[in-house]
């Protein structure tokens, strides 16, 4: 039954909070009071919400008394230590970091997929899956509905906003000094790990011993314990671009009842969460500027694989810091609260 709820934003001054005060304000979400929440140095701060001013509170125990839904989007370190808390004063945690994210007492949800996961987790925590994760398992739920799911390979082109409201001010100083012929910034090339500008990185933590980066090794973990399927097989590379906002993905899958080109985007066209763009005859497909500041996930460039018959590839766009992060995390909490 919807209620009138007290809602706390934890991180509420980054670049992913301010996105979820826009997200409850725009999808109408029962909120009857929001308690911004950041570190000791944003205290007293004040953001908007609904048009009226609202004063950040330094995060502390006693801000979390009587919350209802506390939204998280301030970081591992923060979540590891204050989920808890929050959740052991009454609150149902909803978490943007990966910190939660193997433990197997808190269901990784995207509500299209797997809503159910999300009733009664056990520590009160539930986890946001990655960015990446969320669109691709968003398109991929109708397929593997139908046809089971056996192989997916992916490639990610993923925009700066992933990284924060930092990497972007470096990325704009980095294009404005090429611009100029002036030298790039020391510091904005160790950020970005190296010129992003006009360029195409791949900078996330590395595993020495697989030769894979952490943001890939999350798509492999986050897409079978969303399905829960451990059969699944996930071959990813994540590459960051020089796009501000707005994921885009190569999905190449493979399937243990094959589809055809028109039969899978028949699925997409009914699917939960998704728009169908694809006329690619006239050049009609999906990009990140179609999907900045909306909620679907968009699919586009739906055929038959050539190189393996029975199987599918696709494009998937969609804007990561709505739906690959605060909008998913609001629809988590609607799916518990809004009746």
């Amino acid at each position: 039954m919807t209620q009138s709820l007290k809602v706390a934003v934890v991180g509420a001054t980054g670049v992913v909070g301010r996105e979820m005060l826009r997200v409850l304000e725009a999808r109408n979400f029962p909120v009857g009071e929001l308690v911004p929440v950041a570190s000791p140095r944003s205290a007293g701060k004040t953001l908007e919400f609904r048009g009226q001013p609202v004063t950040v509170r330094a995060i502390a125990p006693e801000v979390f008394e009587g919350i209802d839904v506390a939204l998280f989007s301030a970081g591992g370190g923060t979540s590891r230590e204050w989920a808890p808390i929050a959740a052991a004063k009454g609150a149902i945690v909803i978490d943007n970091s990966s910190a939660w994210r193997r433990d197997p007492d808190c269901p990784l949800v995207v509500p299209e997929v797997n809503a159910a996961a999300a009733k009664n987790p056990k520590k009160g925590i539930i986890a946001n899956p990655n960015c990446s994760t969320i669109q691709m398992v968003v398109a991929l739920k109708p397929l593997h509905d139908a046809a089971k799911l056996r192989r997916i390979v992916v490639s990610t082109y993923q925009a700066i906003s992933g990284k924060g409201h930092e990497a972007v001010e470096a990325f704009e100083r980095q294009r404005a000094q090429l611009a100029k012929g002036e030298p790039l910034d020391a510091a904005d090339r160790k950020l970005l790990e190296g010129q992003l500008a006009g360029n195409v990185l791949m900078h996330w933590s590395r595993d020495v011993a697989s030769g894979y980066q952490e943001e890939e090794l999350k798509m492999v973990f986050e897409t079978k314990k969303i399905f829960d399927d451990e059969s699944i097989r996930v071959s990813p590379t994540t590459v960051r671009v020089p796009v501000i906002t707005g994921h885009a993905e190569s999905v190449t899958v493979e399937l243990e009842r094959p589809l055809t080109g028109a039969q899978a985007r028949a699925l997409l066209e009914k699917a939960e969460g998704v728009v169908v763009v694809d006329d690619f005859a006239n050049g009609v497909y999906p990009t990140p500027l179609d999907a900045e500041g909306k909620d679907p996930v968009f699919v586009g460039r739906i055929r038959e694989d050539v190189g393996n018959p029975g199987g599918i590839q696709m494009w998937i766009v969609a804007d990561n810091l709505r739906k690959g992060a605060a909008t998913n995390a609001v629809q988590i909490a609607e799916s518990l609260f809004v009746g």
